[in-house]
């Protein structure tokens, strides 16, 4: 099989002039939209990864320990928060394992990636760290937090296995901080950040830009991350908020973080490949040119999509696959195993359920629908 690169993919198997899943969740091999992965559509192929009828294979696994969290960003979560999942509801410390376990060994799945909600949050994280560097075919393991409280964890979870940490930070500036956070807890990030650069090789600082708070911090977030040897990459902010209120024409776009940047530093293509990765990535020199001071990555999920290599999958908190975060389904992985699944069952649906995967995610579209669940209920 083979993969455009980046863009839109090229159509593969039998049947696929019709196989994007609608809105709606149904799809057009006659399979229902439910959460049950229990049809097997005839065109998939018996092959052990997790490939799509469009010719990507899935090796990145991003896994939601929870969907809680201690911040309230404006572009994530209503300000009053959104109801939880109940604990039963949630992936226990063994279940976690167990079907990490599956995506490595059975389907092919390098790299792991913990996610939320905060999943500083779960108290037994560093046992499912330790779990899953302690699988036979162990991944790279990474965690994505806000740093709130990992002042206190960082060399533990270095010890257990983590490899590297993205850590999400807006802003330098304490209001701006308390407005986009709803929580004045700037320096216990920047506590955290600390306490990670003394125990990890590689920080990776995430930031949103949204008009009217901190758009013009980008230059100064920047330069801060490349004094202390961090890769930054900003994120267009995607519509996956509590609120619905994401607007496509007041958004900050790449292009237009690109010429933010361009006024303080020289930014030129970065030489070595992408490689499936999402984050476009720079070299940046000073305005002037000279000697490279680092580099800087942009996520334009939105306006310059990479859909045509993704090479992602997803577990909720709950135990269910999606194949894209702006899916409108979700095939259920946790009530099989619950109720005495073999690894070879839920290998099986997990790869119909990625066998479904749409093209790409149609936000261009003008009949583009929100998916319902918010990035913290996903999971980043």
């Amino acid at each position: 099989m083979t993969t455009v690169a980046l863009g839109m993919p090229v159509l593969l198997g039998r049947g696929s002039a019709s196989s994007d899943r609608a809105p709606d969740g149904s799809r057009p091999d006659g399979a229902a939209p439910d959460r049950t992965g229990a049809t097997t559509p005839a065109d998939r192929p018996h092959v052990p990864g997790l490939v799509d009828r469009f010719g990507r294979t899935a090796t990145d696994l991003r896994v939601s320990l929870t969907d809680r969290c201690n911040l309230r960003c404006t572009y994530c979560m209503p300000a009053e928060g959104l109801p939880t999942l109940p604990k039963d509801a949630v992936m226990s410390r063994t279940e976690i394992a167990r079907l990490v376990g599956v995506a490595t060994r059975e389907l092919g799945v390098r790299q792991v990636r913990f996610t939320g909600g905060e999943p500083l949050l779960r108290a037994d994280l560093v046992d499912i760290v330790r779990d899953v560097a302690a699988l036979p075919q162990r991944p790279e393991i990474s965690l994505t937090t806000n740093a709130v409280g990992l002042d206190h964890r960082a060399r533990a979870l270095r010890d257990a296995g983590l490899d590297r940490v993205n850590i999400s930070l807006d802003t330098l500036d304490p209001d701006t901080f308390a407005r986009l956070a709803r929580r004045p807890f700037l320096e216990r990030t920047l506590a955290g950040i600390s306490a990670a650069a003394e125990v990890f090789d590689v920080i990776k600082i995430n930031a949103v830009l949204v008009r009217g708070l901190n758009l013009d911090h980008a230059a100064d977030l920047l330069a801060w991350c490349l004094e202390r040897g961090f890769e930054l990459r900003f994120i267009e902010q995607m519509p996956l908020d509590a609120d619905h209120a994401w607007d496509r024409a007041a958004m900050v776009t790449a292009a237009e973080v690109r010429r933010q940047l361009g006024e303080r530093f020289t930014l030129t293509a970065d030489e070595e490949p992408r490689d499936g990765a999402p984050a476009e990535r720079f070299v940046v020199r000073p305005g002037g040119g000279g000697a490279p001071l680092g580099r800087v990555g942009v996520i334009a999920s939105v306006t310059e999509p990479f859909c045509g290599d993704c090479r992602r999958t997803r577990l909720t908190a709950e135990g269910a696959v999606r194949d894209c975060l702006f899916a409108h389904t979700e095939t259920d992985l946790l009530g099989p195993l619950r109720t005495g699944a073999d690894d070879g069952t839920l290998a099986d649906l997990w790869r119909t359920a990625m066998w479904g995967k749409r093209a790409g995610h149609g936000m261009a579209a003008s009949g583009f629908v929100q998916p319902a669940r918010t990035m913290s209920a996903i999971g980043g």
